[in-house]
């Protein structure tokens, strides 16, 4: 069974930065994508960023620039620094893996606040 444990969010003011950590454990295909997703309070879960093991990262336009994702194969773990943030980040952010199969992983999420 797999599993994803989301780490680092919290309470930042406007402008700063937060680093955050999902790491993933259980039987994980070499082959795979994982990433960030948010949801904020009355809005649909949006993409972040999605860093497969290969191929091209996927970055929301709000978020270019100002996110970078990173993942260590190695240790099935993948990060997101998120610099020069916006009260409009805040959300939920969830970790997700995605397999070759098509199935489907999420963490349980960090809460980002982002004050203005």
């Amino acid at each position: 069974q797999v599993q994803l444990v989301e780490s680092g969010g919290g309470l930042v003011q406007a402008g700063g930065s937060l680093r955050l950590s999902c790491s993933a454990s259980g039987s994980i295909p070499k082959t795979n994508a994982m990433g960030w997703y948010r949801q904020a309070p009355g809005k649909q879960r949006e993409l972040v960023a999605l860093m497969p093991s290969g191929g091209t990262t996927d970055y929301a336009d709000s978020v270019k620039g100002r996110i970078t994702i990173s993942r260590d194969n190695a240790k099935n773990s993948v990060q997101l620094q998120m610099n020069s943030l916006k009260p409009e980040d805040t959300g939920v952010y969830y970790c997700k893996l995605i397999v070759l199969s098509g199935r489907e992983y999420w963490g349980k999420g960090t809460l980002v606040t982002v004050s203005s």
